[in-house]
């Protein structure tokens, strides 16, 4: 199945969910990455439940926070 990870075409073997697809892409510090697929934000507690697709497109995000530099 081709997919769009990223920004680069990937190809699975079959489908799997959102947490599973994390596990195998080895995602570091998957409890921390929101995932966004197919323009939209997906919420933690459906990555158990939510099947990828052949064709769509996934982007992991990690938000990162920040403050003024040396202060």
């Amino acid at each position: 199945m081709k997919l769009v990870i990223n920004g680069e075409e990937k190809h699975i073997d079959k489908q799997v969910t959102i947490t599973k697809l994390l596990e195998i892409q080895n995602v570091k510090m998957p409890e921390m990455v929101s995932v966004e697929l197919n323009g939209e934000i997906l919420d933690r507690q459906d990555f158990d439940r939510i099947m990828v697709k052949e064709n769509d497109e996934i982007e992991f995000l990690y938000f990162m926070g920040g403050g003024a530099f040396g202060v």
